[in-house]
């Protein structure tokens, strides 16, 4: 009788252990999506200012010639 209850508690204690981690997992995918949507707006902010930069510069090439 003791290698059954054995089985059953390491069987149990394996799935709350895969429960745990599977738990972090998706906590730290979360945080990755946010830092990915803050990168994403950042980087379109930073094209956004380079394409105003060009702009303003073609103007300024364009009255000295």
């Amino acid at each position: 009788m003791f290698w059954p209850m054995l089985a059953i508690a390491l069987g149990f204690l394996g799935i709350a252990v895969l429960g745990v981690l599977g738990i972090k997992v998706f906590v730290e995918a979360q945080r990755l999506g946010r830092e990915v949507a803050r990168t994403a707006e950042r980087i379109d902010r930073a094209a956004e200012d380079l394409e105003r930069a060009a702009t303003s510069l073609a103007q300024t090439g364009n009255t000295l010639r």
